[in-house]
């Protein structure tokens, strides 16, 4: 159990549910989702809430049996209400911050910026700072700021709102040609819901071998599965390898490793492999493509201009990215493809560019 995170969660509750009201069709806020996916990441040892409780009686009940503190803030005049509860909550938070070193993680649930300052002031008191908020009422301030941010919409057990066009159907009988509407519709209805979690898996993959390739160049010791989630989620707090439609970070990297994006291997402890950039395979495949284009265009030896040259590479290979391979930029391809002896590559100051030739 020493091994284990402990966590504060700190929920602006107002926030949340007016959030998850207005933007999930009118959806009730429920606690569970965040409260299973802080389990899987430390043990919760505070749990706070604030809010005028006489706007949320049901609510009062759900948080109860889930072992949440409400925290009272009466009814005020509008704005210095809501102030009211962001400076309790912020100054609940700092105090246990200083009078609680074990607690190593604070959790707050508010889309509001306004809680940008807390976070970077537990951060720099060295607190691991994880967000959670509706994503249609988060601000775009608060996410890249934290450590980690959960979008309550995408937490495993959130129900997805009903379609807000389903209820134009008609409901009384029609002429048969304004009869058959309804079922297409149904279809326009689920495709922004399908299609909404997918995102592109080929820019995720240039992603993570620029994270790897990062990693290698600047880092002392192996680079492990949990390393590369840490550096991932300090790049884009709001990652989840399930947008993606995988279970876990590991079936990700598999799936990665099996299209030669990285390789895997036996890591310091079970379930975290090292991850790494293939040495051979598609690298050498891609050195000898850039090596026949400048055969080609350098004819005679003549040496090649860099500036265009990459896009008569993708003629020759239209899925060509070096980025796949783990470098930041054609130019650092060109003198990863040197050093292996493919070609030379220099400066011309008389042509501003660097130019490149063929090894004879």
């Amino acid at each position: 159990m020493d091994q284990e995170d402990r966590i504060a969660l700190f929920l602006d509750y107002e926030n949340l549910a007016l959030g998850a009201r207005d933007h999930r069709g009118g959806a009730a806020f429920d606690f569970r989702p965040i409260a299973d996916a802080l389990a899987e990441r430390g043990r919760v040892v505070v749990r706070r809430a604030y809010a005028d409780w006489s706007y949320f009686d049901e609510d009062r009940r759900m948080l109860t049996r889930s072992h949440v503190e409400l925290i009272e803030i009466p009814q005020r005049m509008g704005a210095s209400r809501k102030n009211a509860a962001d400076i309790k909550m912020a100054v609940d938070a700092i105090e246990l911050a200083f009078e609680r070193d074990y607690i190593s993680t604070f959790v707050i649930c508010s889309g509001d910026s306004d809680f940008t300052p807390l976070v970077h002031k537990l951060r720099e008191l060295n607190k691991r700072v994880i967000g959670v908020g509706v994503e249609g009422s988060t601000s775009g301030l608060l996410p890249p700021a934290c450590d980690e941010f959960l979008y309550y919409d995408r937490l495993e057990g959130v129900d997805i709102p009903p379609a807000r066009g389903r209820r134009a159907r008609p409901t009384t009988r029609q002429a048969g040609a304004e009869q058959r509407p309804p079922e297409p519709e149904q279809e326009q209805d689920r495709r922004p819901q399908d299609a909404e979690p997918d995102r592109d898996v080929d820019a995720l993959a240039v992603l993570v071998a620029q994270s790897v390739a990062g990693l290698q160049g600047s880092a002392n010791g192996e680079v492990t599965a949990s390393r590369l989630k840490r550096t991932l989620l300090r790049k884009d707090p709001t990652f989840s390898e399930s947008d993606y439609g995988f279970r876990t970070f590991g079936e990700l990297l598999r799936h990665l490793a099996e299209r030669n994006v990285i390789e895997l291997g036996e890591g310091p402890a079970k379930g975290d492999p090292e991850v790494s950039l293939p040495e051979h395979g598609d690298r050498e495949v891609a050195f000898g493509l850039l090596r026949g284009v400048v055969a080609d265009l350098g004819s005679g030896g003549n040496p090649v201009a860099l500036s265009g040259l990459k896009n008569q590479v993708r003629r020759a290979r239209p899925d060509f990215s070096e980025k796949k391979l783990g470098y930041r930029s054609f130019l650092q391809f060109c003198k990863a493809a040197a050093t292996a002896g493919v070609l030379d590559l220099r400066w011309s100051p008389e042509a501003d560019d660097y130019l490149l030739t063929t090894q004879t």
